[in-house]
């Protein structure tokens, strides 16, 4: 069955050899015998560090494909993935001559289900790249990495010339740029001199949550908090509230999904909008915990 899927485009001129791409336009970079990605396993402790480094709980798979010299974000079967050969990932890495190449490309797939471009089946566009190599400066300053390290695989072998589907290479390096910036407190201004080691990242709501479909959760109390999220009103999921800063989220199935305070199944259940920001405040007069929309 044939997929769509979206993909970071890396092309290169190869010295002394021929040039090999893959369907994605990713240059097959030399083989290595070192690995970052050695199995499934290994490449979901790194993905769940990305997670839990921007406090983002997502739904995707990893699925590891030997021989196709690729790494894409995809739905199969109504399921999202991240599909990858880690040969692919090593090579990159010791091509690029740091592990933040590999790291920065699964972020990259990451932005495009955290953007949600795979749902409207329509493939890669030159926007939809851009937002994800944002996300990948992001996450890779949320991990700390420099901007030089995050900046390393695309510096290294991306294309300079733009395509129909994938941007040329100084617009993708900017958009790191920015986004490893935003992560810093910077407003995403450019900055593509040496940074050195990057200092620990201010904590700001992720790229794209400005956007009117995102809902901000927040909790106003004399503590943290934990509540339960589900998209299917099925599967709820804990999520830790902190009366510092929202919890800035999506629903992936509908446009809505659902709260309740405790992981009981007969607990009450709230409705939650995409489009609508919420806050949990404490009641007096019912002597519990209520949820209202911010207008």
């Amino acid at each position: 069955m044939k997929h769509l899927f979206l993909c970071i485009s890396l092309l290169a001129a190869y010295c002394l050899q021929a040039q090999k791409t893959n369907q994605c336009g990713f240059i097959i970079p030399p083989r290595s015998l070192s690995s970052n990605f050695q199995s499934v396993y290994e490449a979901g402790a790194y993905v769940n560090r990305m997670l839990d480094s921007i406090n983002w709980k997502e739904n995707f798979n990893l699925q590891e494909q030997e021989g196709i010299n690729n790494a894409y974000a995809t739905i199969i079967r109504n399921q999202r993935y991240i599909v990858y050969d880690n040969d692919f990932l090593e090579n990159l890495d010791s091509y690029a001559h740091t592990k933040w190449a590999s790291l920065s490309v699964m972020a990259h797939e990451m932005g495009h289900h955290y953007r949600n471009h795979v749902v409207d089946g329509t493939g890669s566009t030159p926007a939809k790249e851009l937002e994800a190599d944002y996300f990948s400066g992001y996450v890779m300053a949320k991990m700390g990495a420099s901007l030089d390290e995050a900046r390393a695989a695309m510096q290294s072998i991306a294309s300079e010339q733009a395509s129909a589907t994938h941007p040329a290479k100084t617009n993708r390096l900017n958009a790191i740029t920015k986004g490893w910036n935003y992560a810093y407190g910077k407003g995403g201004q450019e900055n593509t001199g040496n940074t050195g080691t990057a200092p620990q990242p201010q904590q700001n709501p992720p790229p794209g949550s400005n956007d009117a479909s995102w809902i901000y959760l927040s909790l106003y109390g004399n503590s943290d908090m934990t509540v339960y999220l589900s998209d299917d009103n099925k599967t709820f999921s804990p999520v830790d509230l902190k009366t510092t800063q929202p919890f800035v989220f999506k629903f992936e199935i509908y446009n809505y999904g659902w709260m309740r305070f405790s992981n009981n199944a007969n607990a009450k259940r709230y409705q939650l909008l995409h489009g609508k920001d919420y806050a949990i405040i404490w009641s007096r007069r019912s002597n519990t915990w209520v949820v209202t929309p911010v207008p």
